[in-house]
């Protein structure tokens, strides 16, 4: 089955010759050289561009293997431009396999050329535009972006949106909501045409592909059983609040390892870079600031995540907040969790002090949303229940329930928007109302 991409294909095309590396960034599998081998390098084609002017490298294969050598590789690119009045287009896959070797031309045996130099030294072609992807140990890293020294522009490739999945769904599409919250949105899997199949393929990214990443870029020796655990016990807790302090106390009290909190932060972070999980931030909407801890973790991709467990905790209420969030990150929102503070009194008098969640506080430029997520409001305490902290926050921005429900948008009397999950999903204007 094939994807079109567009969100990624469009911001290539509005980048296309503007004398900056373009940086093809994102969780492995999920997409990114099929984005630029196959759908950029037809559109080039469809443009007018010939095929003798697109310079394409992949790296990881055998027959390109004496190019991982920076020397190598630098003069082979060239050679393969000779023409000084064509404008050439560079495609070099899985970057990261340049091999890091001592500069010959100083006597400091710290001084090491990269892949970072080739391509620093290609962007100065004049009649050359450059593309890179990576994909393993040292691309996976959110500090790409520094070490092109601000000279590329980062293109971040998710996992297939629902909106993508639910295009191409093969079959009922009522029934591809339940099918995407349980196996995600890695391309493959929608090649696939069993349980078996799908499972055993995401499980076994995590065993082959991720947690050796992780343990060859950081150099973990001893504590891949850790990093595994690590990782159920954040996909059991998805949409919970939490901190590497309570996280090393559940290792603790139900899994018997000591793992100090120092040591459960550092690993969180070796996952955030490899960009299997993002952090959600709390904010305090009345006082206007953030709130150091606890914060939120949710998996990048649904099917992962579910992977992590054996696909045997399915809640729709977790994974359809984790797929919001997923989603409005797609979007291109800034996305916290938000914390509204309530006064009241007990029977005898005494104040007591409450926070209410919002799930979601989201930001875009001067765009502002607050976002509930709810399985259903049918019963009218549990309405009550989740718009508590909405109609508490003193302003006008927009304030949104997202239901499983399927349903036509309607407002209540506060004015607060109810929106079935699936039409939320699939129609980006319905937000603004």
């Amino acid at each position: 089955m094939q994807f079109e991409r567009t969100q990624y294909l469009d911001q290539l095309i509005r980048k296309k010759d503007n004398g900056r590396i373009k940086i093809i960034t994102g969780l492995r599998r999920c997409g990114k050289s099929y984005l630029l081998f196959n759908l950029y390098r037809q559109y080039l084609l469809s443009s007018g561009i010939s095929a003798d002017q697109i310079v394409e490298l992949a790296l990881d294969e055998i027959d390109n293997a004496k190019y991982r050598n920076p020397f190598e590789l630098n003069k082979v690119v060239k050679e393969r431009m000779p023409d000084k009045s064509k404008r050439y287009y560079v495609f070099i896959d899985e970057i990261q396999f340049v091999t890091e070797i001592q500069n010959p031309y100083v006597d400091d045996p710290k001084e090491k050329l990269t892949f970072i130099d080739v391509v620093l030294g290609l962007m100065k072609i004049p009649n050359a535009d450059i593309y890179v992807t990576g994909s393993n140990s040292t691309m996976l890293s959110s500090d790409i972006l520094t070490q092109f020294r601000d000279r590329g522009d980062e293109i971040r490739v998710n996992p297939l949106s629902f909106a993508e999945v639910y295009e191409r769904y093969q079959g009922d599409k009522r029934n591809a909501w339940r099918d995407y919250y349980t196996y995600g949105g890695m391309p493959l899997v929608w090649s696939m045409e069993t349980h078996e199949e799908r499972s055993r393929y995401l499980q076994d990214l995590f065993s082959r592909t991720y947690i050796k990443d992780v343990l060859e870029r950081h150099q973990v020796k001893n504590d891949a059983e850790v990093l595994e655990l690590l990782l159920n016990v954040l996909a059991s807790g998805i949409g919970s609040l939490t901190n590497p302090s309570r996280l090393s106390n559940t290792f603790a009290s139900e899994i018997h390892i000591r793992v100090a909190p120092d040591t459960i932060d550092t690993y969180i972070g070796y996952f955030q870079d490899a960009f299997l999980l993002q952090k959600a931030e709390r904010y305090d909407v009345k006082g206007r600031k953030y709130i150091k801890t606890p914060v939120k973790y949710y998996y990048s991709d649904p099917g992962l995540r579910n992977a992590r467990l054996n696909f045997r905790q399915l809640e729709e209420t977790h994974l359809m907040e984790n797929v919001l969030y997923n989603d409005l990150v797609r979007r291109g929102f800034n996305v916290d969790v938000g914390v509204v503070e309530q006064n009241t009194k007990d029977d005898s008098g005494r104040n007591i002090r409450k926070q209410l969640e919002v799930d979601f506080v989201i930001n875009r430029g001067d765009e502002r949303y607050y976002i509930q997520s709810a399985l259903s409001v049918a019963d009218p305490d549990k309405r009550t229940q989740e718009i508590a902290s909405l109609i508490r926050i003193p302003d006008s921005f927009r304030k949104i329930v997202v239901v499983k429900d399927y349903m036509k948008p309607w407002k209540d009397e506060n004015g607060i928007q109810y929106i079935g999950i699936e039409d939320f999903l699939l129609d980006e204007g319905l937000i603004r109302g």
